[in-house]
């Protein structure tokens, strides 16, 4: 089976492999529902909808729309779903109820699916000289799109600005730093009313022949760097003081004030890692880390940080390689562990932190007695990935 692609920067087809193209073209006509008893937004009165990314027991990949209902013992369900070539990251559901989805650093496919339309997918592939870093944003108004990319020639990250109907480039802002990966806007605004954009670079070097092999680690280079949200100009950069600790993953809190982030520490010895903190807290003029946990605790975090929540109560990190996740207060003071076997996504309704483990998923995963959601179906033997939104 042959088929081709088109990149933004290019007319010319290029050639997919025999696998890349039969997953995309069964992709293609897979976007109606799979639970029709769910139907569309809105469809169940209180129904929760989750844009996620997940793994299938045959190691195939795919994005979605999990539904659930809040407040009942009733599994997840698989509303809608699409095939995709390789493992998805980060996901921006849109105004008219599309879902953008970003492929995992170092990537080289970035997709626009509307689950709830017959309607095929677009799909905008690297051209080689940029590699996706697995998160992509909208603007507010849905116009356009905010994707870290990587340059596979200098290793240098940008803010790349698209077309969000096209995927297709508009401009690409240098983010000061290498490994950049997740984004997020400033609720506060530049005189004008231009919003600010924030991107987390992560610093962790590698390079383009050996993917996600980290290499000369004692040149981590991590910031917060605050980019104009219409020229892309450098407004701020921010570090740590401890160098070894990457920070990734971005949240604000309810008032837009302050800003969690969600750390992996990338020190040469276990001890090191295990001791370090999984929390920093940026409130706009200064970066700072978390107190680890108490000592006891510290070698069950093991320093990784997945995704980040914030919560009424504070801040919840996931910690997949401590097996549960980590609960701190609004100031970033240490509360306690919630244990839930390969946690990583997190998503809040309401006051409601969601959060999806192994074999199930949390409903008030902060709460004394949380609501366990067992998975089943296509869910009880696939793995969800780092990350999930609300949709709908």
């Amino acid at each position: 089976m042959a088929a081709a692609r088109t990149d933004g920067a290019s007319s010319m087809p290029i050639r997919l492999s025999r696998r890349q193209a039969l997953r995309i073209g069964a992709g293609l006509g897979l976007a109606v529902p799979l639970a029709a008893a769910w139907g569309r937004p809105g469809a169940a009165q209180g129904t929760l909808r989750l844009a996620a990314a997940w793994q299938q027991e045959d190691g195939g990949y795919r994005i979605g729309v999990l539904a659930a209902q809040p407040g009942q013992n009733t599994p997840l369900q698989v509303a809608h779903a699409l095939d995709i070539p390789t493992r998805a990251h980060g996901l921006c559901p849109l105004p008219d109820g599309s879902i953008v989805a970003a492929s995992r650093r170092p990537g080289d496919w970035l997709v626009r699916w509307w689950p709830d339309a017959a309607r095929e997918p677009v799909w905008q592939w690297s051209d080689g000289a940029r590699s996706f870093n697995g998160h992509v944003i909208a603007s507010p108004d849905g116009r356009l799109l905010y994707a870290t990319e990587t340059d596979a020639e200098t290793g240098q990250s940008f803010a790349v600005q698209r077309n969000a109907q096209t995927l297709e480039t508009l401009q690409a802002w240098p983010t000061q730093g290498i490994d950049a990966h997740e984004l997020i806007w400033d609720r506060r605004t530049l005189a004008g009313g231009f919003p600010t954009l924030l991107v987390a670079n992560g610093g962790v070097p590698t390079a383009p022949e050996t993917g996600r092999v980290k290499r000369a680690l004692d040149t981590m280079d991590s910031s917060i760097v605050r980019l104009h949200g219409r020229t892309g100009e450098v407004l701020g950069q921010w570090r740590l003081d401890d160098r070894r600790l990457s920070l990734r993953h971005l949240a604000w809190n309810s008032e837009g004030t302050v800003l969690g982030i969600a750390l992996q520490a990338e020190h040469d010895g276990q001890t090191l890692r295990e001791a370090a903190p999984v929390l920093a807290l940026f409130d706009g003029k200064g970066l700072q880390a978390a107190a680890p946990p108490p000592a006891q605790l510290r070698g069950g975090l093991r320093g990784y940080g997945g995704s980040i929540a914030a919560t009424r109560e504070g801040w919840a990190v996931s910690c997949p390689k401590a097996q549960g996740i980590a609960a701190f207060c609004t100031q970033g003071e240490w509360q306690r562990l919630i244990a839930l076997p390969e946690v990583c996504a997190l998503a809040v309704q309401g006051t409601a932190l969601w959060a999806a483990g192994l074999d199930h998923t949390l409903e008030e995963a902060l709460k004394t007695a949380p609501r366990s959601h067992a998975h089943h179906g296509e869910l009880s033997k696939a793995r969800v990935d780092n990350h999930w939104v609300l949709a709908g």
